[in-house]
């Protein structure tokens, strides 16, 4: 494990933290099902970026905040710049899942 997988590491427990403490705040892993599948964090909902319009029908508004997670946060920013081009004000890409150490669901 090298630095850069360590700092990967802190920006998705500090992303989490953050998402804990916001009230109304959504927890979007961008993967895709088969990826989602395999392990994800526990209240995280699954809108892959061939899916993310469909965010219109989850979220309650465009000011709710959204915390967006990947494997590597390559996608989830990818994700976080498309919301916020539809005009979404609170979105927060926090990462990815890989090098993660805290608890996975299936």
């Amino acid at each position: 494990m090298g630095l850069f997988d360590k700092l990967r590491k802190n920006d998705l427990e500090t992303g989490l933290r953050q998402f804990r403490e916001t009230p109304g705040a959504l927890l979007i892993d961008v993967r895709n099902r088969d990826e989602y599948a395999e392990g994800h964090v526990p209240g995280s909902i699954n809108l892959s970026l061939k899916q993310l319009r469909e965010i219109d029908e989850i979220a309650e508004g465009y000011d709710q905040p959204l915390f967006l997670y990947c494997l590597s946060g390559a996608r989830s920013s990818q994700a976080a710049a498309m919301l916020k081009d539809r005009d979404y004000t609170d979105v927060r890409s926090i990462g990815g899942v890989q090098g993660y150490q805290g608890q996975l669901v299936k």
